[in-house]
């Protein structure tokens, strides 16, 4: 073991010396080396060079350094999402794909993160971002509560509320915001400020008589009731349903799902007077640094996909707008900000088994990140892009380079060059690079509308020939192994992106909760 340990630092320090300097000098000074580099190879340069930028990168530790911390979550994006959206990206913009790179494969630290919940191998959102924002794991299910507690029985939630990393960022006197393309009481956004053992409990309506009698809350209500600091200062999403009673429709035409007769958007515009309660697309055009707080609900449930926003009505800001709006609102702070922004669709697409929806929701997440960098500094933003879970998504079969990734399976012939038909299976029909272990299974829109999708039935689990469907267009949904209602999460890790103070602390393979405790330490957040 020793041996090894000295082998392998001795090949370190021979790639760091080779990448500190040109390798024409390394030919000079060994001129009887026999080796011959190619150094004329643009793999090989870029190669050395990553290698070099990570010998000269400066590292940051200290407790505190992190004015600003940014938390990215792509809900569902799992590694293979990642790569599957890479490429897609790079092929909308003429390259083969695979070269490509999202705003944040160009981050500098990264590591793994082991998702499982403290009672499911394959966890749920709730679970998982739970430990993220409190620093620790718990059951599946409950939004910041410990795994003391039973789901959905308020009595034994009861002092096992945990604290999130955006309450301790506002009790410090930092500025803080949520972004999500989901309901802002969905699971993900609703760990940052909402303590309850059921994650269903979204508005009034769900509450059991159980969690009534024992003085629990809906999560739209703690919300408004939110007691730290100066309060929220940006809240961006759908789900204005449940800010509204039954009784009242929305701007969309749409009920609201309380029943006790509260109207909550009124009740946190009376509360903040000076803030802005937008619900459109030139409500939120409105929004500047001069505005003190912001509540914008843009759709009755979840906001659109990327690719449907220019259906809505009144029009939805994308995920990037809003994280832009929100840096410039929180941006005044002179301690600094707390933001958390979730891309919620990337994974109601791949539920659907829309690879397409999933796909241009995670290439809309990098655009979202890429101008969280353009607005903030290295020296002083913190900034951590990973996913709560990962799904039973897959990139298969030998597809040659540059093969449309929404595409049929093209392969390459024995010379390895693209034989240019495509690959037949066993069953002598066409299959998708991409597709799903389980799931509602296939389905072709075609030019019908959404209301008129149909699935497989659990009777028709056989094949379905390809060979006429577009595979690439928006409207196809991609062949399933396991018929179920709708296709599940993984339990694989996921990536963890780093850039800013105290990016290099994210490596290896660690346990979720300890995302939040590299986001404390940078942050100085637990004083």
């Amino acid at each position: 073991m020793k041996t090894q340990f000295k082998l392998s630092a001795a090949v370190l320090l021979v790639v760091t010396g080779l990448a500190g300097c040109s390798y024409n000098s390394v030919q000079k000074e060994y001129p009887n080396n026999t080796l011959k580099y190619p150094i004329a190879n643009s793999w090989y340069q870029n190669g050395a060079k990553v290698v070099e930028n990570a010998v000269n990168k400066k590292i940051q530790t200290a407790k505190g350094k992190a004015k600003n911390i940014i938390l990215f979550v792509g809900d569902g994006m799992g590694i293979s999402t990642v790569t599957a959206a890479r490429i897609l990206a790079g092929q909308q913009q003429g390259k083969l794909g695979e070269e490509h790179q999202l705003s944040f494969d160009k981050f500098p630290f990264t590591g793994l993160s082991k998702t499982y919940n403290t009672n499911q191998q394959t966890p749920d959102s709730a679970g998982t971002m739970t430990a993220m924002i409190t620093g620790v794991k718990s059951k599946a299910g409950m939004i910041s509560v410990s795994e003391a507690s039973q789901r959905a029985n308020c009595k034994t939630s009861k002092g096992n509320e945990l604290v999130s990393a955006l309450e301790m960022a506002e009790n410090i006197g930092k500025a803080t915001g949520i972004v999500s393309t989901a309901r802002i009481t969905h699971a993900t956004p609703a760990a940052t400020y909402a303590k309850s053992p059921e994650r269903n409990w979204e508005s009034d309506n769900k509450l059991t008589d159980e969690a009534r009698a024992n003085g629990c809350k809906d999560i739209a209500d703690q919300l408004l009731s939110f007691k730290y600091g100066d309060g929220i200062e940006v809240v961006m999403g759908g789900g204005r349903r449940h800010f509204i009673p039954k009784e009242f429709t929305d701007v969309e035409g749409k009920r609201g799902k309380r029943k006790d007769g509260r109207n909550l958007m009124a009740e946190w515009q009376a509360k903040h007077p000076n803030g802005l309660l937008v619900q459109t697309q030139a409500e939120f055009d409105a929004i500047n640094a001069n505005t003190e707080k912001v509540l914008g609900l843009f759709n009755s449930s979840h906001m659109r996909y990327e690719a449907d926003r220019s259906n809505d009505v009144g029009g939805e800001p994308s995920i990037a707008e809003m994280t832009s709006k929100a840096i410039d609102v929180l941006s005044k702070d002179k301690d600094g900000f707390f933001l958390m922004v979730e891309s919620g669709r990337i994974d109601h697409g791949h539920h659907a088994g829309s690879a397409y929806n999933a796909l241009t929701d995670t290439i809309a997440f990098a655009e979202a990140v890429q101008a969280a960098v353009d607005k903030t500094s290295a020296e002083d933003t913190l900034i951590i892009v990973t996913a709560d879970h990962s799904h039973v998504f897959t990139i298969a079969g030998y597809p040659t380079r540059g093969n449309p990734i929404l595409g049929k399976v093209i392969s390459n012939d024995s010379s390895g060059n693209s034989k240019g038909e495509v690959q037949l299976a066993a069953d002598d029909m066409p299959y998708s690079t991409l597709g799903y272990i389980n799931g509602l299974g296939f389905a072709d829109l075609g030019n019908e509308t959404n209301a008129d999708i149909r699935y497989k039935t659990a009777e028709e689990t056989g094949r379905v020939d390809l060979t006429d469907i577009n595979t690439e267009a928006s409207g196809f949904h991609q062949e399933a192994l396991v018929p179920l209602s709708a296709e599940t999460h993984a339990g694989e890790d996921v990536g963890i992106y780093a850039s800013g103070p105290g990016a290099h602390l994210v490596s290896g393979v660690v346990e979720q909760n300890v995302i939040f405790h590299i986001m404390s330490h940078m942050g100085g957040l637990q004083r």
